[in-house]
């Protein structure tokens, strides 16, 4: 998931192809269906994404009861809205009477806390979970940002590589060089600073030590001279979520795809292709694409069918894009990486969502 952030944007208003009485108001690359009239292209409004779980009191005042997400009917997700995908909600909430949303956009300013709105955290099964330990030292996984939030992430003809994005769970290992020891752990966990303690039973302790990773960990740190390194890679298969790549998790050694890599090199943290140095060691994300950044390309490839089990069995998450040299981008404030979630998968039934 990425970082949940309820701000003031300037919109874009577009005719909606099917609905006489319906628009669509655009944030970045986002499309949300507005009731005709009620904004102007130029205009301000607060845009409130995907994921965000609603108070009572806001939900009533948008005239959204008992018709978002969820069992309490308060989670906002991607929906199709006479034919046209809505993902999130534009509004000007009474809350936010007598703010000037301009001066808010250009300020970048937060409203989720004032608004009561929090980002929605899935229930995570018990052969995800377990008993933690404190583990100051980590190297947790990063939030993605959507590419459609934050579309100026890239640049035309950057050189990016496109990868598979697989609907698992991250898990996420750090060597550490000077004790020969591992830390396991989830993003949702690693954000926390909390690593699992080693469990036959844990999902993530099995695919570790079924690929192997201290192993291969223990050989990049040396090889890259690191003090520690970081593997991150996608546990998947039946069991874990919705899309199981046909593999059975609760019965054998889950599905494993590296996606990153990431060494502390003399107090200096860098970011490796896992292509460059895990290809042959371990099963990898599919790479898409390598080549100049183009938009269009990169929404086209969001969609389709994945491609990790070699048979199409079901519809692809979507994709994740990198540079090829880590460069920083001032729109995240960080490294430019960025991700795109197809449009089929954010509106299946039945999906599930565990970090």
């Amino acid at each position: 998931m990425s970082t949940l952030r309820v701000t003031a944007e300037r919109l874009t208003i577009l005719d909606h192809p099917n609905a006489d009485a319906l628009e669509l108001a655009q944030v970045g690359l986002y499309r949300a269906v507005v009731a005709k009239g009620a904004y102007r292209t130029g205009e301000f409004a607060v845009y409130i994404p995907e994921q965000s779980v609603l108070p009572e009191p806001l939900i009533s005042e948008l005239g959204l009861t008992g018709r978002l997400a969820g069992s309490r009917k308060d989670r906002v997700r991607a929906v199709r809205l006479r034919g046209e995908l809505s993902q999130g909600i534009v509004c000007r909430p009474s809350a936010l009477d007598g703010v000037d949303l301009e001066r808010a956009a250009a300020d970048d300013a937060d409203f989720s806390e004032l608004l009561q709105i929090v980002k929605w955290v899935p229930p995570v099964p018990i052969s995800m979970s377990g008993d933690v330990d404190a583990a100051p030292d980590l190297l947790p996984w990063i939030d993605i940002e959507n590419l459609k939030r934050y579309p100026d992430i890239f640049a035309p003809g950057d050189q990016v590589t496109v990868t598979e994005k697989l609907h698992g769970t991250a898990c996420c290992l750090t060597y550490h060089a000077g004790s020969g020891t591992v830390d396991v752990t989830s993003k949702g966990l690693g954000a926390r600073q909390l690593a699992l303690k080693e469990s036959d039973g844990n999902l993530y302790w099995r695919a570790v030590h079924g690929y192997g990773l201290p192993a291969v960990a223990a050989a990049l740190a040396e090889r890259l001279g690191a003090d520690r390194v970081g593997i991150f890679g996608e546990v998947y298969g039946k069991g874990v979520q919705d899309l199981d790549y046909g593999t059975n998790a609760g019965t054998g050694l889950p599905g494993f795809a590296a996606f990153d890599v990431c060494a502390d090199i003399a107090g200096q943290l860098r970011w490796f292709d896992p292509a460059d140095l895990l290809d042959g060691e371990l099963p990898l994300v599919p790479r898409l694409f390598h080549g100049p950044f183009d938009l269009d390309r990169v929404l086209a490839l969001a969609a389709g069918d994945e491609t990790v089990s070699g048979r199409e069995l079901h519809i692809r998450e979507g994709v994740v894009i990198r540079t090829a040299d880590g460069k920083y981008s001032p729109a995240v404030g960080g490294r430019a990486i960025a991700k795109v979630v197809g449009d089929a998968y954010l509106t299946r039934k039945g999906g599930t969502e565990y970090e």
